[in-house]
C-alpha cells in the first residue's frame, strides 16, 4: 500500500451529550468509579452542561468540534423483549419493582462516552481512500451493548456521502469478537493528514496458545484481538502499518477497564504509563520501532513511571484519560485533563514535567470539570470520538451538528429547560421522566435536524 498523505486534513472530535437519564446504577463492572458511585444520586442537567463547557472550550481553541445526540432512554422495546408487558408505565413500573438492575441498564445514558461509538480509520490509511466506520458491539456489559444499532444509525445520519465514508455493521454479538471501540485504538502519525501507525489494544486473546500468558483475575478483560483483526481487515488497512498490543492483565484488575484509561495518543506523541501493556518496556519498544519504520520520524514517547504515579493514581485521576490536542497553528500540543489530576499532587507533578520537557510538543494543559461524568468512570477523553477528515470529507458531514456559538447557546438553553436537576435509583420508574425525555428529544431532532434521533 502507497503512503497517503492529505494536507488539508484535520481531527473532528465529536462529542455525545449526556442524556436526560444520567444515573449512577454502577453497572460496569471493572470501572471503579462506576461502582463506588452506586446508587449515588445524580444530576443530570450539570453532567450535560459540564460536557457541553468541554466542547465550547475545544471549540474556542480552534479544534472543529461537533455532537452526537443522545439516545433514547429507557429503551422500553429491550424490557419488553424481557416479558415486561403492558403500556409504557406498566412497564416501567413492573420492571423496577421486580428486576431495577434491568431498569437501569434500560434506562443507561452510557452512549455519552462516544470513545467507545465505534473505531475510525481515516482515508489516509486504507486501501480505498475512505473513512470507515465500525461501531462497537459492547459485549462485555449488557447495558452497553444495546447502544450498538442506533449509533450505527447515527454515524449513517451525520456521514452520508457513500462515495468518502464506509458504515461497516458491527462484529457479531459474541464475547470471542467483543469489541470496545475507539477506546482501545490510538493512531500515531506526523500529521494528520498522512498514514499513520494505528495501534490495537486488546485484553483477550482467545487463539493464543502461549500458556503463560496471565489473564486479569478480579475483573474480564473487554477486548479481544480477534476483535481488533477483524477491524483493521474491515477497513483495508496496511499490516505494515498496523500494530496490536495486549494490556497489562495488571492494570485490567487495577481498573484499567479500557486502554484510554491508561494511554492517549496524539499524532507523533503517545503518552503512557509504562504498567500499560502486557509486554512492558518490550511493548513500548515495538511503538517506537513501528513508528520509526512506517514514518521515518521519532517518535515522542513519555512515559509515566509507576514511581512517579502508581496504577491506581492513574485509575484515581483519569491523567492518560485526557484529551490530547494539537494546536490550530501547530505551536505545540495542549492537555485537556480533569480536574482531578489538578487536585491531585503526583498527577499534578507528573503533567508539569511534560510541560517543563522542551524535548515533547505538549507545552499546555488546561483544566476541565467533568466530575459527573467522571464519578460514572469517564473522563474528557471518554465522551469524545476524534474523526480525522480532509476538507473534502468535512464539507460532505452534515453540517449541523458543528459546535459554534450558536448551537452552543441553543443546546445550553435546551439542556436548563428539559433536563432534571437531580434523579434518584427509583427516579427512573416515573412515567413522567420518560414523557420528559421524549419531549427534549423531540426537541433536539429539531436544533440538530436530524429526524431519527428518537429512533432505536
Amino acid at each position: 500500500m502507497m503512503s497517503a498523505v492529505y494536507s488539508s486534513a484535520r481531527e473532528v472530535n465529536f462529542d455525545a451529550i449526556v442524556g436526560p437519564t444520567h444515573a449512577y446504577a454502577g453497572l460496569a463492572m471493572g470501572n471503579l468509579a462506576s461502582q463506588r458511585h452506586k446508587h449515588a444520586v445524580s444530576h443530570p442537567r450539570q453532567a450535560a452542561l459540564q460536557g457541553l463547557a468541554k466542547m465550547k472550550l475545544l471549540a474556542d481553541l480552534g479544534i472543529p468540534q461537533a455532537v452526537l445526540p443522545p439516545q433514547r432512554r429507557p429503551d422500553l422495546d429491550m424490557l419488553r423483549r424481557l416479558g415486561f408487558s403492558g403500556d409504557d408505565a406498566a412497564v416501567l413500573s413492573a420492571a423496577g419493582q421486580e428486576d431495577p438492575g434491568l431498569l437501569a441498564a434500560s434506562s443507561s445514558a452510557s452512549a455519552m462516552w462516544a470513545a467507545n461509538a465505534a473505531t475510525v480509520s481515516p482515508s489516509a490509511d486504507t486501501a480505498d481512500g475512505k473513512v470507515h466506520f465500525t461501531p462497537a458491539n459492547l459485549v462485555s456489559q449488557f447495558h452497553r451493548s444495546i447502544e450498538t444499532r442506533a449509533t450505527a444509525a447515527i454515524l449513517r445520519v451525520i456521514f452520508p456521502d457513500s462515495a468518502r465514508f464506509v458504515h461497516h455493521p458491527a462484529l457479531p454479538a459474541c464475547l470471542p469478537l467483543g469489541d470496545e471501540g475507539a477506546a482501545n485504538h490510538a493512531r500515531l502519525t506526523p500529521s494528520y493528514g498522512q498514514s499513520g501507525l494505528e495501534v490495537f489494544v486488546y485484553g483477550r486473546d482467545e487463539s493464543s496458545t502461549t500458556t503463560n500468558t496471565a489473564a486479569p483475575r478480579r475483573f474480564p478483560a473487554r477486548q479481544s484481538r480477534a476483535a481488533a483483526e477483524a477491524i483493521a481487515r474491515l477497513h483495508g488497512l496496511d499490516p505494515a502499518r498496523t500494530l496490536f498490543l495486549r494490556q497489562n492483565p495488571e492494570a485490567i484488575d487495577a481498573g484499567v477497564f479500557h486502554n484510554d484509561v491508561i494511554c492517549v495518543g496524539n499524532e507523533d506523541v503517545l503518552l503512557v504509563h509504562e504498567r500499560a501493556f502486557a509486554g512492558g518496556a518490550a511493548d513500548l519498544n515495538r511503538i517506537t520501532e513501528a513508528y520509526q519504520a512506517v514514518s521515518g520520524q521519532r517518535l515522542h514517547l513519555i512515559t509515566i513511571p509507576e514511581s512517579a504515579l502508581s496504577l491506581s493514581e492513574s485509575v484515581e485521576t483519569y491523567l492518560f484519560n485526557s484529551q490530547l490536542v494539537t494546536a490550530p497553528d501547530r505551536s505545540g500540543m495542549r492537555l485537556i485533563a480533569p480536574i482531578e489530576v489538578r487536585d491531585h499532587p503526583s498527577a499534578r507533578r507528573c503533567v508539569e514535567q511534560v510541560l517543563a520537557d522542551s524535548a515533547n510538543p505538549v507545552n499546555a494543559v488546561t483544566w476541565v470539570d467533568v466530575r459527573q461524568s467522571m464519578n460514572n468512570g469517564g473522563g474528557p477523553a471518554c465522551l469524545r470520538l476524534r474523526v480525522v477528515l480532509t476538507e473534502a470529507e468535512l464539507a460532505s458531514v452534515r453540517p449541523d451538528v458543528f459546535l459554534n456559538d450558536s448551537l452552543y447557546a441553543m443546546l445550553t438553553d435546551w439542556i436548563t429547560r428539559q433536563y432534571r436537576e437531580r434523579l434518584a435509583p427509583g427516579d427512573l420508574a416515573d412515567p413522567r421522566l420518560l414523557q420528559e425525555v421524549r419531549r427534549a428529544l423531540d426537541e433536539l431532532s429539531q436544533i440538530l435536524r436530524i429526524d431519527m434521533i428518537t429512533a432505536a
